[in-house]
C-alpha cells in the first residue's frame, strides 16, 4: 500500500469521527441563538434580532413577524445603554421543535432615566421561547411570558 492510499484511508476513517465531535448539538445551537439575540438587543441591532425569528412567528398577543419587527424598531429607538441579563436557561428538544425557558432582566436608559425595562433585581421575568428547526437553524416561532 502506498503512502497516499494510507493517508486517504486514514482521512476516510477519521472524518466521520471528527464531524460527530465537532458538529454543534441542537442544544448548543439554541444557546448560541439566545446569546446572539441578547447581544443584538444590547447593540440595538434589530436586523440581527429578527434573523433569530421565523417568518411563521405568531404569539398569544396576535403579533406576527412583521408586527414584532416594527415594535422592536420603535421601542429600541427610544433606548440606549441596554444590558440584557439572563439565567436559568432550560432547553427541551423534541424532533423539529424545542422550547427554551429562562429568567430575564433588561436594564436600559430612556431619556435621562435608567432602570429595569423587563424584570427587576429580585424578580426576573420568566420567558419561554418556542423554537422550530428550519434546515440546520433554530428560529423562534412563539414567545410567552412577556407582559405588555
Amino acid at each position: 500500500m502506498s503512502k497516499k492510499s494510507i493517508i486517504l484511508l486514514f482521512i476516510l476513517i477519521l472524518s466521520p469521527a471528527l464531524i460527530y465531535f465537532l458538529w454543534p448539538t441542537d442544544e448548543s445551537r439554541i444557546k448560541k441563538l439566545i446569546k446572539e439575540g441578547a447581544k443584538a438587543v444590547e447593540k440595538i441591532d434589530v436586523e440581527t434580532v429578527m434573523s433569530k425569528v421565523s417568518f411563521n412567528y405568531s404569539d398569544e398577543y396576535g403579533f406576527n413577524y412583521i408586527i414584532l419587527n416594527k415594535i422592536l424598531e420603535e421601542q429600541l429607538k427610544k433606548m440606549s445603554d441596554i444590558t440584557v441579563e439572563y439565567e436559568n436557561l432550560k432547553i427541551e428538544i423534541k424532533d423539529h421543535s424545542a422550547s427554551a425557558e429562562l429568567d430575564v432582566r433588561v436594564i436600559a436608559t430612556i431619556g435621562n432615566d435608567t432602570g429595569y425595562i423587563i424584570g427587576d433585581i429580585k424578580n426576573p421575568e420568566h420567558i419561554k421561547f418556542t423554537l422550530e428547526r428550519e434546515r440546520t437553524t433554530w428560529l423562534v416561532i412563539k414567545t410567552e411570558g412577556l407582559e405588555f
